[in-house]
Order: C-alpha cells, then sequence, then structure tokens
C-alpha cells in the first residue's frame, strides 16, 4: 500500500474527529436527526480547519443505510463505496481548476439524474470563491430549488468574493482557527498512536506555527517526525522550521534593557552564523515582545495560557524592565524594519541597526525618545553625574539702582510682562478685577493643589498627554499668588519651561486642574534663580513711598494734581 501523509490518515470518520468546531458539529447533528437537511450549505473559514472533512462526513451520513448518534456506520455498502470513491453519488469540484461557465453547466446537466445507491447526490464545490462572474451566475436558478435528492456544499477560505445572491441562498457556517490546546492534544494522541516520544515544547512550537490549522499542523509534525524518526524534541522543531530558541530571544531582550549594544550585536551574528534567517529572528521578536505586552497587561488568551508556566513566569519577570510605552514602540520600529527586509539587500545589517536602536531609544526624535532622554537626565542628576552650579549668581539684598532695575528687567519671563501690563490698567478696571480676585481667592486652597498633583499628572497620562505630563514632572509646585499658580524649574530645564509656557497649553492644564479640584487658576512658569530675584526686591520698600515721604506734603498735593 503506498504511503499516506498524515493529515490523509488522520482525516476525520465521524463529527467528533472534528477538531475545535463544536457549535458547527452540533447545528448538523441536530438537522441530520430532525430531518430538517437545507438543500445548500456555505462552510467558510481558514485553511486546514475542517470544512472539506466535514462536508464528507455530512455527504455519508446522509446516505448511510446504518446511522449511528447522526454518525456514518463507515462500514456499510454506500459509506466504503464514498470512502472509495467507487460510487458517483459524492461528487468533488475544484473550483479553483473548474471555475468556468461551461463546467457548471455540466453541473446542471447533471443534477437531473438521481442518485445511483444512496438518498441524496452531493456536490462539494472547494473554493467556491475562485468561479468566475458567469459561473456563479449559471449556478444561480439551480443552487436556489435544485432537484429534492441533490444537496449543495460550497467551501472557501474567503467568503467576501462570493456573490450575495450565492450567500442568501446557503446556510453558511464559519469554521474557527483551532485553540492551541486543542491542536497539542490532537498531535499527542496521533504521536503516542504511531509510537513516537514526545517533548511538550516541541507539540506547543508546532502547535503556534501551524496558526489555528490543523492540516499545517500535521504537515510540520510530519516533517518533524522524519527528521528524528521516534523522537520529537523543541530543538529538532526549531532546526527544521527555522526559528530562533526562545531562550535565545530572551537572552537578546534581557541585553536590550540593560542597553548593551555590544552583546546584542554579538548575540545577533551567532544566530546568523548558525545559518538562521534574519525575516524569522525579527517575527520572533516581534512576537515576543507582543506576548510581554499582553502579560503585562494581563491580557489572558490562548497563545499565553497554552505557554509553559515556566516561560509565562520569566515574561512577567522581563515585562517589568519596560513600560507599556516602550513596549509598543519598539513592536511599531521592528514591524517597519520588517516590512523594509525582503525588499533589502542586506537584511542583516537592518535587523543590527533596528535591535541598536532599541537600545538607544533616547536617540529617536519620537515623543517614545523625548521621554527617554528626560529619565535619563533625572537619573543622571539623582545619581550626581550632573551637578548645577549656582556660583554666578549673585542675590542683592540692598535697594535696586537704576541700572539693576533695567537688568532685572531685562530678565524677567512672560508673567513679569503680564503683571507690568496689569499695572498699567486704569484704577477702577483694577479695582472690579481685585475685587473679583478676592472673590475667587476665597475658594482657591494650595494644599489641595498639592495633594492632588499625582492625579492631576495621571490624568494627562490617560488623556495621551504623556509629553505634558513628562515636562511638568520636572517643575516644582512654589504657590498661589492671588489666583495664578507658580511653577519653577530648576537651572537646566529652561527648554522645559518654555515648552510649557504657550496660552493653549496654559489653558489645557488649568482645565485638568478645575476638573480634579474644582479651582479656576491661572498657571505661571517661572525659573528658580529668575524667582528668588522676585522675591527678594518685593521685601524692600518702594522707593516711590520714601520719595514720598521725604517731601513736604503741599509739594505731594501739586504732585497728585499733576498726575491728574
Amino acid at each position: 500500500m503506498s504511503y499516506k501523509a498524515l493529515y490523509r490518515r488522520w482525516r476525520p470518520k465521524v463529527f467528533e474527529d472534528v477538531i475545535g468546531q463544536e457549535q458547527v458539529i452540533t447545528i448538523l447533528k441536530n438537522q441530520i436527526n430532525s430531518s430538517n437537511i437545507a438543500h445548500a450549505y456555505l462552510f467558510t473559514g481558514t485553511r486546514g480547519t475542517g470544512k472539506t472533512s466535514t462536508a464528507k462526513i455530512f455527504a455519508r451520513v446522509v446516505n448511510c443505510l446504518n446511522p449511528k448518534d447522526a454518525n456514518p456506520c463507515n462500514s456499510c455498502e454506500v459509506c466504503e463505496g464514498i470512502l472509495t470513491e467507487n460510487i458517483m453519488d459524492v461528487i468533488e469540484i475544484d473550483a479553483a481548476s473548474n471555475n468556468g461557465v461551461d463546467n457548471v453547466r455540466e453541473v446542471r446537466e447533471n443534477v437531473k439524474y438521481p442518485p445511483s445507491k444512496g438518498k441524496y447526490k452531493i456536490y462539494i464545490i472547494d473554493e467556491v470563491h475562485m468561479l468566475s462572474t458567469g459561473a456563479f451566475n449559471a449556478l444561480l436558478k439551480t443552487l436556489e430549488e435544485p432537484p429534492s435528492y441533490v444537496i449543495f456544499i460550497l467551501a472557501t477560505t474567503e467568503p467576501h468574493k462570493i456573490p450575495a445572491t450565492i450567500l442568501s441562498r446557503c446556510q453558511r457556517f464559519d469554521f474557527k482557527p483551532v485553540k492551541i490546546r486543542d491542536i497539542m492534544g490532537h498531535l499527542s494522541f496521533i504521536c503516542d498512536e504511531i509510537g513516537v516520544t514526545w517533548d511538550e515544547e516541541a507539540l506547543r512550537l508546532i502547535a503556534i506555527n501551524s496558526e489555528g490549522a490543523l492540516r499545517d499542523a500535521l504537515s510540520i509534525l510530519e516533517r518533524c517526525i522524519s527528521f528524528s524518526e521516534d523522537t520529537l524534541t523543541y530543538e529538532n522543531v526549531v532546526s527544521i522550521l527555522g526559528m530562533v530558541n526562545y531562550e535565545f530571544i530572551f537572552n537578546l531582550v534581557d541585553k536590550v534593557a540593560e542597553k548593551d549594544t555590544s552583546n546584542v550585536l554579538t548575540l545577533i551574528n551567532e544566530m546568523v552564523m548558525e545559518g538562521k534567517e534574519v525575516s524569522q529572528l525579527m517575527k520572533d521578536l516581534i512576537s515576543h515582545f507582543r506576548n510581554l505586552l499582553l502579560v503585562k497587561m494581563n491580557v489572558e488568551i490562548d497563545e499565553i495560557l497554552s505557554l509553559s508556566e515556566e516561560r509565562q513566569k520569566r515574561l512577567q519577570e522581563q515585562g517589568r524592565l519596560f513600560t507599556i510605552n516602550q513596549i509598543t514602540s519598539f513592536i511599531y520600529s521592528l514591524s517597519d524594519i520588517e516590512g523594509k527586509l525582503k525588499y533589502s539587500a542586506q537584511p542583516r545589517t537592518l535587523i543590527e541597526i533596528a535591535v541598536i536602536g532599541l537600545c538607544n531609544k533616547e536617540l529617536d526624535d519620537s515623543l517614545e525618545g523625548i521621554i527617554e532622554r528626560v529619565k535619563q537626565l533625572e537619573k543622571n542628576i539623582v545619581s550626581g553625574e550632573i551637578t548645577v552650579n549656582r556660583s554666578n549668581v549673585n542675590i542683592s539684598s540692598s535697594v535696586p539702582n537704576k541700572a539693576s532695575i533695567s537688568s532685572s528687567y531685562s530678565q524677567k519671563n512672560k508673567y513679569d510682562e503680564k503683571k507690568s501690563m496689569d499695572e498699567e490698567e486704569p484704577k477702577e478696571e483694577n479695582m472690579i478685577r481685585e475685587e473679583e480676585i478676592i472673590n475667587n481667592n476665597s475658594l482657591l486652597d494650595f494644599g489641595a493643589i498639592q495633594s492632588n498633583w499625582q492625579n492631576i499628572l495621571e490624568e494627562l497620562r490617560k488623556e495621551k498627554k504623556a509629553q505634558i505630563q513628562a515636562l511638568l514632572m520636572e517643575g516644582s509646585l512654589v504657590k498661589l499668588d492671588k489666583d495664578t499658580l507658580l511653577i519653577s524649574f530648576k537651572d537646566g530645564f529652561g527648554f522645559h519651561r518654555e515648552a510649557l509656557d504657550k496660552e493653549k497649553t496654559k489653558e489645557y492644564i488649568s482645565g485638568i486642574i478645575k476638573r480634579l479640584t474644582g479651582q479656576s487658576i491661572r498657571l505661571s512658569f517661572v525659573m528658580e534663580d529668575q524667582l528668588i530675584t522676585e522675591i527678594e526686591p518685593k521685601e524692600e520698600k518702594d522707593p516711590l513711598e520714601i520719595l514720598k515721604e521725604a517731601l513736604p506734603k503741599e509739594i505731594h498735593e501739586i504732585l497728585e494734581i499733576v498726575d491728574e
């Protein structure tokens, strides 16, 4: 007897043998038990999920002489004839190679003849989406009102290509991708039956690479068995599929977290020298970072739950080395390079550049790169690698002369200019504004803003304003000056102050503060050194008041008349 591939030898014989399609099988069995059989069915789903196998089982059971529990007996004359293809009551048509109008016309002519042995004449049309428009139109009338003894079963992987007029004439059943655990269970059963010892990690790797297609899983299993004969190990599967060992991926990502560029390049070189495909490494890296993201966000899906407890634990530990923003940024970067690999003459160089970019994300001009640079500055300041020199800052406690007043005025920020403009307004408007400020100040509470400051920063992050949050984190709350909240920045963080000192940005932050604290305030961003020079002169008496005290009262009255 000629050799048969595993997926042919283990093709389902009864409905219970179909893996992972319980809902479809239940409906079909109920229809058979109640004799409520439709004249046309449409089986859709990805490759290798059991569409054709289910169609053949259905064709046998409706014609079986001794059905058992809505399953074919597979031993009667009709069942054996269909299995050996000696009875022409079940006709399989490949629409990919028989997609013309003439082929459908031949079907229309043949449906006139009743079945020879069984009760029904079954037409199984595989890859039906490949039929031409004319062929679909020729099939319409026959599909809608076939003879009572004819059943059409259409199978396709691309149902969106089928005309709506065909879809409306069929009962549709969607076959889902088979779960990884179900595939592993079926593979282990087959290995036990044929006497092959197996490793759970090996079966898991085969199941993951089959992408939900049981037929693909059996084909991979067959290749692995041919390589290792009676033993199935994880290392053999990795070698046959050209994949990268997960230990290598874990080590590589650990080096990325440590920003160890030298060892990262060394590991990639070792992988290439072993003959591994660069494109496969990229896919494995993206898949690994996806798993890290899912574990970090506590997402429970089949791909994660099917992993061993040891690997899940390692993913959780490694996930703590990165933030969610970092992982998503890594996935975007690697996916962008992956799309360029197939067109590049130097794919190895591309992946080396990509992984170096992961180690030095702060060199990127994106938002994530800016955040990384800010975090690195924080670490350097805390560790003492960057010191702030204030020796050149001179603070005078004496009454400023004309030159010093001019110099200090040139150093003032937008907050000082706005204040000086307010002082030049008419006295009546100033009185009205001061009354509004007094009423508003009675409701303001600087302590409430301080206690809610972390919540305000968190709210900015939730509203996807991580850049504003990162800039604000470098500022320090100073005080409430009437209805204005002063926020200071240390020397060296002038970029942060300038980036925030925009009217729209300040209005947005004020809105967040009002929402969380109920207080309507304005914002002013200043440098610490400027804040000190501002505070000191305020303690001195106004020179004009000193002058008024020194002059006689009569001259004072004359000056007031001149001012008016």
